[in-house]
């Protein structure tokens, strides 16, 4: 555990908040990719499952419990408890273009040819691209509110907090893991775009307009 893990679990865990907070105040999961919840949903699951082969520390345990249980709490508000809320005609991305991919890179790129391993390694791939979804309704839509824009920012810090974490750990402890951080540079490049926009406009008040 360094400073920049830490802060990139926490940031992640902000992220998680701010989008339960949201739907729940609002009564509304309007701007909300239910599509990208999905993806991260099958991204928690797939990569946590050592929860029931391996234990590494009671914080790691339970942020794992955490995530896992929050991406399902998120499904349920969208397509269930606030479904007539959510915006199932812009959310149309094609997801399966992204699972499929994934999952056949996992089986060609992985540590280990194992059932685990290759679940982790697909968790990885798919992670990096998980976001997409959301962009794609943010700029077909044209814009995002507030709320949304802090979620997208926070997930978006938590990826580029790992990238220095992972750089911590190659000049620290030279360890590396070349899957993982060619996948967060990835999905960290995905959210640049947005980066400036939100430093350059919500943090000045302004509403976030991205072009359709």
């Amino acid at each position: 555990m360094n400073i920049f893990r830490l802060t990139g679990d926490l940031s992640h865990l902000l992220a998680i908040i701010i989008l339960l907070l949201k739907i729940w105040k609002t009564r509304s999961c309007a701007g909300i990719s239910g599509k990208s919840q999905i993806l991260f949903a099958l991204v928690y699951i797939t990569r946590y499952l050592d929860l029931v082969t391996t234990y590494v520390s009671l914080y790691n345990t339970i942020m794992k419990l955490v995530f896992i249980a929050a991406s399902i709490a998120t499904l349920y508000l969208i397509y269930m408890r606030f479904k007539a809320t959510y915006d199932r005609n812009h959310d149309t991305f094609r997801i399966e273009f992204l699972i499929a991919p994934a999952f056949v890179l996992a089986l060609l790129i992985n540590h280990e040819f194992t059932v685990l391993e290759i679940l982790w390694t697909f968790s990885i791939y798919l992670e990096s691209v998980a976001i997409l979804p959301q962009l794609f309704l943010v700029s077909k839509t044209g814009e995002a509110e507030s709320i949304t824009s802090h979620y997208l920012f926070a997930l978006g810090s938590y990826r580029a907090l790992y990238l220095l974490n992972w750089v911590y750990r190659y000049l620290a402890e030279d360890h590396y893991d070349l899957i993982a951080i060619v996948a967060g540079a990835v999905q960290t490049v995905l959210y640049c775009d947005f980066f400036y926009l939100y430093i350059t406009k919500v943090l000045k008040g302004k509403k976030l307009q991205l072009p359709a």
